[in-house]
């Protein structure tokens, strides 16, 4: 059937009549025909995850790419495992070694920026974008201009470059399908209704492993404690944005894009559990919230299967081991990040992209104990109130907002650093 949402802008069109449409032929079953499928950062954690899954699934995936940043024996490793015809560094300085490590086989292989972009621009059935950081915004802008149909795991590339980005969906009627387990979780919840009868959207939050902590043991806490998460196994910079509660702003940015109904529809509750994962409210104040596992196979399988799905090798939940759920609302005075990332969203323009580059550079700085756990917001913070930019019209002024972005945020450090 046609797309079943009444939407009002020219991306929401696009990509919600692919969410809600169940014209596509889908290709899972046993009966089907095996997808291609690239993976932009297969070394990371989601493309860890998504490997998983694939190697579970043998008869269904074709793998057409791997990429990774560097990493080149890990890469290679994978690249013959999974019978890749295509491995790509990131790094250049990598090539040679991936290029030694993949001697003998038959596949592809190719180094720098540059050469990312075109595997991205592969023509797949799928592409996963889970190249970290603004590292990954020209790869996951070559899959959407093929027209792809891409499982979004980037965050600065809604972030960084929403506007860019939705317009450039619409243009290509590509199709983005969210990955973060927050925002699938609110695809799943939408799924059949229309977006006009949405009261509230809720993204939940872990709180992170700082979440019970003092105004001064959060200014003691060292990058090892920030990192522990108590539900999630996530890389470093993530972990900080978790404990920082920046991780749920720039998934405020992120759901704005998503789904637009509105700023002041959407909120944030912190739910220690993470068993529900996001809520979504309908104006006859019904309340659909999507639970599972704190394993990221789980909305990683929701894209690789939709829109059918697929078996996970997870354990089912058992609520009544879990005993109990609670919710409390966010504490902006001791995390303020998620104020500084709806501030930044409101104020629009390069705000979000100034907004994601100083954090950037603010985590790096904490995790290499160069400033305090506090002090990561205050750059931050710093850096928007005295750097602004017009707003982007294309990637490669989303990119010269963020190069400068960080140099301000640099110069913040300085003021900010540990005496």
């Amino acid at each position: 059937m046609a797309a079943c949402l009444t939407v009002l802008t020219d991306f929401s069109r696009c990509i919600l009549s692919c969410f809600w449409s169940r014209s596509r032929p889908h290709c899972w079953g046993s009966d089907a025909l095996k997808r291609s499928i690239t993976i932009l950062g297969a070394t990371g954690s989601i493309g860890a995850s998504t490997l998983d899954l694939i190697r579970r699934n043998p008869d269904v995936w074709e793998v057409d790419t791997l990429t990774a940043n560097c990493s080149a024996e890990e890469l290679a490793k994978l690249a013959r495992e999974f019978g890749a015809k295509s491995a790509v560094v990131g790094d250049e300085n990598c090539l040679g070694n991936l290029k030694a490590a993949l001697s003998g086989s038959d596949i592809e292989v190719a180094g720098g920026a540059q050469a990312l972009c075109e595997a991205a621009a592969r023509p797949v059935d799928m592409s996963v974008a889970a190249i970290v950081g603004c590292a990954g915004l020209a790869p996951v802008m070559a899959a959407v201009e093929r027209g792809g149909t891409i499982a979004l795991a980037n965050k600065e590339a809604l972030v960084s470059a929403g506007e860019v980005l939705t317009a450039a969906v619409a243009k290509h009627s590509a199709t983005l399908l969210p990955t973060d387990s927050e925002h699938n979780a609110i695809f799943q919840c939408l799924a059949g209704n229309d977006l006009s009868e949405v009261s509230r959207i809720t993204l939940t939050a872990s709180g992170g492993p700082l979440r019970t902590w003092t105004q001064e043991q959060l200014e003691a806490a060292t990058p090892e404690q920030a990192v522990a998460h108590p539900n999630w196994s996530m890389g470093a910079k993530i972990s900080v944005d978790s404990a920082t509660m920046m991780n749920k702003g720039l998934e405020f940015i992120e759901a704005h894009h998503l789904f637009p109904v509105g700023l002041d529809k959407l909120r944030i509750v912190v739910h220690p559990q993470s068993v529900i994962h996001s809520m979504v409210e309908y104006h006859d104040r019904s309340t659909l919230a999507q639970l599972g596992p704190s394993d990221m196979r789980v909305p990683i399988a929701s894209c690789l299967a939709w829109p059918k799905r697929m078996e996970t090798p997870l354990e089912p939940l058992d609520l009544a081991a879990i005993g109990e759920l609670t919710f409390h609302p966010a504490d902006e005075s001791r995390f303020p990040a998620t104020r500084i990332a709806r501030e930044a969203i409101q104020a629009g323009g390069a705000a979000p992209a100034i907004l994601n580059a100083a954090n950037e550079i603010a985590v790096a700085a904490f995790l290499a104990g160069q400033i305090g756990f506090m002090r990561i917001t205050a750059v931050v913070e710093d850096t928007l109130s005295h750097y602004t930019a017009t707003a982007p019209a294309n990637l490669e002024d989303v990119l010269a907002i963020d190069a400068e972005a960080r140099i301000r945020a640099r110069q913040s450090l300085e003021s900010h650093a540990l005496v």
